[in-house]
């Protein structure tokens, strides 16, 4: 009889001793791909290794479970998707981040221009990132992150999982969330399983000048998907409009033309999305 696996760890090609590490320890299960795939495909792939196990669990390697998870199986039982906790270091809820109503135009223009981090308690924030919840509250929740989410194998099927052309991260998980809701599905919040998250594991080994490229077109995607193409339009303008302030501020701060390239790019590619807003559909974006 083979050995029972618990765990599927998938390397995107890591650079360190990840999946050496791995591959010694019983009870896991090594899928060491000699290429990134990105969070998106890397992530598939690992679901349909996993056999036909009833409940699948997405733990990123920088979040370590708190507590047991039979309050969290149970919600998802129930509801078909459901989320526990996320907790810093010191054990406070990581607000604005563990669950996230999801984004309206409106919001993420904030986030291009920067609003939401220089004035967090605007109104469109607050309602964006749940700040206006008691997060030690059960209820639903619009998008829970992707950090720790859990979903009843039936429900992935019928989504067919993530969509590989984020990549390679950002707003998957929201795209996730937000097509299981349309599918009728109410995500569950369930703030008494709990997990301690570090954040950024991933997105710091991206290199820097890629970092807002990567962000900007999965934004865009995102967009593309659930909005109307006037509103998209709309969109495409402001990626446009913010890169420039952004640009100047990263060549200050860096003392080079690094960002200058990098968001010279995303205006070019934004402006084309505005003029030619079907080349996102059906294509994977890859900024480069």
């Amino acid at each position: 009889m083979a050995p029972q696996v618990a765990a599927i760890v998938v390397d995107n090609a890591s650079s360190n001793s990840t999946a050496d590490c791995v591959r010694h320890r019983p009870g896991l299960l090594l899928i060491a791909n000699s290429e990134n795939r990105g969070f998106a495909a890397g992530l598939n792939q690992g679901v349909h290794e996993g056999g036909d196990s009833d409940f699948i669990l997405i733990l990123n390697p920088d979040a370590q479970l708190l507590t047991p998870l039979d309050e969290l199986v149970e919600a998802t039982e129930r509801h078909g998707v459901a989320a526990g906790r996320l907790v810093d270091e010191s054990g406070r809820t990581q607000a604005g981040f563990t669950i996230r109503r999801f984004p309206t135009p409106a919001a993420l223009v904030f986030e291009l221009f920067g609003v939401n981090r220089l004035w967090p308690a605007n109104p469109v924030n607050r309602r964006y990132r749940y700040l206006d919840r008691d997060l030690s509250q059960a209820g639903p929740a619009d998008q829970p992150a992707g950090a720790f989410l859990m979903v009843r194998r039936d429900v992935w099927k019928q989504l067919g999982g993530f969509d590989e052309q984020f990549f390679p991260v950002w707003f998957e998980d929201v795209d996730f969330c937000r097509r299981a809701v349309t599918a009728g599905y109410q995500i569950a919040y369930v703030p008494g399983v709990a997990a301690r998250h570090r954040g950024g594991h991933s997105v710091h080994q991206i290199p820097v000048g890629l970092r807002a490229s990567y962000w900007c077109a999965s934004l865009l995607r995102y967009a593309a998907k659930h909005f109307g193409p006037w509103t998209f339009r709309g969109i495409c303008a402001a990626v446009v409009l913010s890169s420039f302030p952004r640009m100047v501020a990263g060549v200050i701060r860096e003392r080079t033309l690094s960002s200058a390239v990098s968001y010279l790019k995303i205006m070019r590619f934004a402006g084309l999305c505005l003029v030619f807003p079907g080349r996102l559909r059906g294509t994977a974006v890859r900024a480069s």
